[in-house]
């Protein structure tokens, strides 16, 4: 079995501290995650004038909410710092670009890929804007009619012709409920854009309480799995409910490394262990 490809996703739940940030780096290095990602936004483009001037009370201060996603969002020196301490740690980082400021912002970066998440999967001009960097792309699906996921992969097939991009397109199947029933996760989806989309890397993104969901995801087809990390799920913000917490990432990524040495290659034979015992039994 192939080697699935751990996302750890930090997000928000930095909570606008480079300190938790690096903390949160360390535990997915640690853990045997491949990457860890962020979100980067523009609040003044991603966030809806109705609700720029809405009160939002964030640490025990009142604010509004614009002056909120500001307090909780990185700058080139945070991501500067990041970018530096990923490569010490032996880890690489990407990040969300939720509009093309962000998308121009990450750009400056030597990053593996970038993740587009299931809110922007019908932002057509962000779709080509990501493929025309030529990096390697993955997206989310959640919240998505199989028609808006059809013209995202249209959109992006279309462009990566367009630009010449070498990198295979990395599928996520997702249900996007913060955190996510396990009624409603239908990861019987990943086969179903396995067989849609034989060209694509499948994957899963979850946010649901379970750990044994998304080991079973691999199981099903998927090589790529994210999940959202926190230090402490009762911290203030609201990705962190949804996101695991040092200990349940540590038992994920072990389930998921015991998963890809025990799946072999499906022949029944006697295996080198059972020949002693074979012998021992049968003579």
């Amino acid at each position: 079995m192939k080697k699935t490809y751990v996302i750890a996703e930090i997000g928000i739940n930095h909570q606008g501290d480079i300190n938790i940030a690096k903390r949160l780096i360390d535990i997915a290095a640690a853990s045997g995650c491949d990457a860890v990602k962020f979100q980067k936004r523009n609040p003044d483009i991603c966030v809806p004038e109705e609700q720029k001037s809405k009160p939002r009370s964030w640490q025990g201060e009142d604010m509004t909410y614009l002056e909120y996603k500001y307090k909780v969002e990185f700058g080139k020196e945070e991501y500067d710092e990041i970018d530096k301490y990923c490569k010490q740690q032996g880890i690489s980082w990407s990040a969300s670009p939720w509009d093309i400021d962000s998308l121009n912002f990450l750009s400056q970066y030597d990053i593996p890929f970038l993740k587009l998440p299931s809110a922007m999967l019908t932002n057509d001009e962000l779709l080509e804007g990501c493929i025309s960097t030529g990096k390697k792309i993955i997206f989310s699906t959640g919240m998505s009619t199989q028609e808006e996921i059809n013209h995202a992969v249209e959109i992006l097939s279309i462009s990566k012709t367009k630009y010449n991009n070498p990198h295979k397109i990395g599928l996520l199947h997702c249900n996007s409920t913060y955190p996510a029933p396990i009624g409603e996760l239908n990861l019987s989806g990943i086969k179903t854009l396995i067989k849609m989309y034989p060209n694509f890397e499948i994957g899963y993104s979850g946010h649901e309480f379970r750990l044994g969901t998304s080991v079973a995801a691999i199981y099903l087809g998927a090589s790529i799995i994210e999940r959202h990390i926190t230090l402490d799920r009762t911290m203030e913000g609201s990705d962190h409910m949804a996101s695991i917490e040092p200990q349940g990432l540590f038992k994920l990524v072990s389930g998921i490394r015991e998963l890809e040495e025990a799946f072999g290659d499906g022949i029944i034979q006697v295996t080198e262990s059972e020949k002693i015992v074979r012998k021992k039994l049968r003579g």
